[in-house]
């Protein structure tokens, strides 16, 4: 039996304005995994997780 995805996000964006933070992001973790985020500033990581925990709505 394969894990479960917990998490999962398919083809996410968020647009502050004309300015886009996150583009088209599709990714998900299961079950038993260790994620992280990782990146410059500016990459989207905050507006990322500020969308997984329902604090901002995704524009698309």
């Amino acid at each position: 039996m394969e894990p479960a995805a917990i998490i999962e996000t398919i083809n996410i964006t968020k647009k502050y304005g004309s300015q886009t933070a996150v583009r088209d992001l599709s990714f998900q973790v299961e079950e038993g995994e260790v994620f992280s985020f990782l990146g410059p500033n500016g990459a989207g990581k905050t507006t990322t997780i500020l969308m997984l925990l329902g604090l901002t709505t995704p524009s698309s």
